[in-house]
């Protein structure tokens, strides 16, 4: 089977199954992927990784061939089975094992698979993502690149890792006393019930499980909260039941959006902002990470709260290795994915969770009343547009607000002093995404309007 080269995506490897990727095709994929993580190693020298997988059905036998492939070159193997991404990260990064791979294609449709890779370093987790060496797996893996196999690869099953994470999870958000809680939590048949059931298993609260059975062909529904209609069903079962906040993990746990008791999705901006508070209370003069689509909440927190902030460009490898090469404690995504420099600074939704608790014991305030004291702006939402013309899109947008503050780390961002805008192109898919925020109402509506109405007009 040809491997097709578009499934190298910018931070992982996604493939439809079995027509782009199946158990042929993964064993020059794996074989390339241990050629890359070896380097630097002598060829008799076997390497240790982890592999994890997901829930989805075709992720049993690729990850099957995958192992078989890893002993047939010599390494060892530490198995752990069917778990979160997150999971995934902190056995890698607990552990000090060299490196992974977690078999998933996260909140892709049930047909997809795929595999997220990292390798361990002093600095914490490194993601290999396009500009981290998967161009160079990708090259390895269409020419058939191996390293010399060894003999002596063995498994090793391991266990009792989810009780190692959820102690650090309370350690680093200092063991607080919580109240109980009602909580609702809807994981789409997907792997955040696993961390979940974990947590609440450790926590008093009144959990309320919605499609916690694991199940890849999703029969609820996509496992991917940013489509608002995948959160309908939990939004109302959090206003029936009377529950202080609601859970919505993706299909490998590594994101999570939160509901509040009204009902209404967190911006996850608020929820950044709440941590890196936290965080800074016993850490002050800290560095906290925010992807570049929006920064006015997040920045008057931060400041607030003495720290400093360091924008990066959005994608998960991309932070995790601005947090690498800064030293910063903690970095949100306006995604819902989170990272943590004590987990390796890769996601983890155990602490995410567990401060959410904290704050709202401490403010004995309802969610929705936290979430307005920490709001400073006002974000649009993101809007897509299907475009073939992107560049000269963006140069209208760049021309007509020239008078503001340009940037272009990821796309074109343009900052005034009460507002901005970030328009940048989809990794993934030939899309051109706006964001709009301001510190007032009206003003973001406004500008939003008039930047919707001026790409409609450019789209070709």
């Amino acid at each position: 089977m040809n491997i097709p080269e578009h499934i190298f995506k910018g931070y992982d490897i996604r493939a439809v199954y079995p027509t782009e990727m199946d158990e042929e095709s993964i064993v020059p994929i794996v074989k390339a992927i241990y050629k890359f993580l070896h380097e630097g190693k002598p060829e008799d020298q076997p390497l240790t990784l982890v592999v994890g997988t997901d829930m989805r059905t075709s992720s049993p036998s690729l990850t099957k061939v995958a192992i078989e492939t890893l002993v047939n070159l010599g390494a060892h193997v530490i198995d752990i089975g069917i778990v979160s991404t997150p999971t995934f990260y902190f056995c890698v990064s607990n552990y000090g094992y060299e490196a992974g791979f977690q078999v998933t294609a996260s909140h892709n449709p049930k047909e997809w698979n795929g595999i997220k890779i990292v390798k361990n370093s002093p600095g914490g987790l490194i993601k290999i993502g396009k500009s981290q060496g998967l161009e160079d797996i990708k090259r390895m893996a269409l020419n058939g690149e191996s390293v010399p196999p060894i003999e002596g690869g063995t498994v090793e099953k391991k266990e009792g890792f989810l009780e190692d994470e959820i102690e650090n999870a309370l350690r680093i958000v200092g063991n607080p006393k919580l109240k109980r809680f009602k909580i609702v939590a809807d994981t789409a048949n997907a792997m955040g019930a696993q961390y979940i059931k974990t947590i609440f298993d450790k926590v008093e609260a009144d959990l309320i499980k919605m499609n916690f059975e694991l199940d890849g062909t999703f029969p609820a529904h996509q496992p991917d909260p940013l489509q608002s209609e995948t959160l309908v069903d939990l939004q109302k079962r959090v206003i029936d039941e009377g529950a202080d906040l609601g859970l919505a993990p993706d299909g490998d746990g590594d994101r999570l959006f939160f509901i509040d008791e009204k009902g209404q999705i967190v911006p996850p901006t608020i929820i950044t902002s709440i941590v890196a508070k936290e965080l800074l209370k016993d850490h002050p003069g800290e560095q906290v990470l925010v992807d570049i689509r929006y920064l006015l909440t997040p920045k008057k927190i931060i400041e607030e709260s003495g720290g400093l902030m360091m924008v990066t460009k959005v994608g998960h490898a991309y932070i995790t290795e601005g947090l690498h090469t800064s030293g910063g404690i903690f970095a949100g995504e306006s995604s819902g994915h989170y990272f943590f420099r004590d987990t390796g600074n890769a996601e983890s939704q155990m602490p995410m969770i567990l401060t959410v608790l904290k704050v709202l014991t401490e403010e004995n305030k309802s969610f929705s009343e936290v979430v307005e004291k920490y709001r400073r702006s006002f974000e649009s939402g993101e809007f897509n547009f299907k475009v073939t013309n992107a560049p000269e899109i963006l140069s209208a947008i760049t021309e007509k607000y020239n008078d503001g503050q340009i940037e272009t780390m990821d796309g074109v961002a343009i900052s005034y002093p009460t507002w901005r805008l970030s328009v940048r192109t989809s990794n993934t898919e030939p899309l051109l995404r706006l964001n709009v925020e301001s510190y007032e109402k009206a003003e973001m509506e406004e500008k939003r309007d008039e930047l919707v109405t001026l790409i409609n007009s450019l789209v070709t």
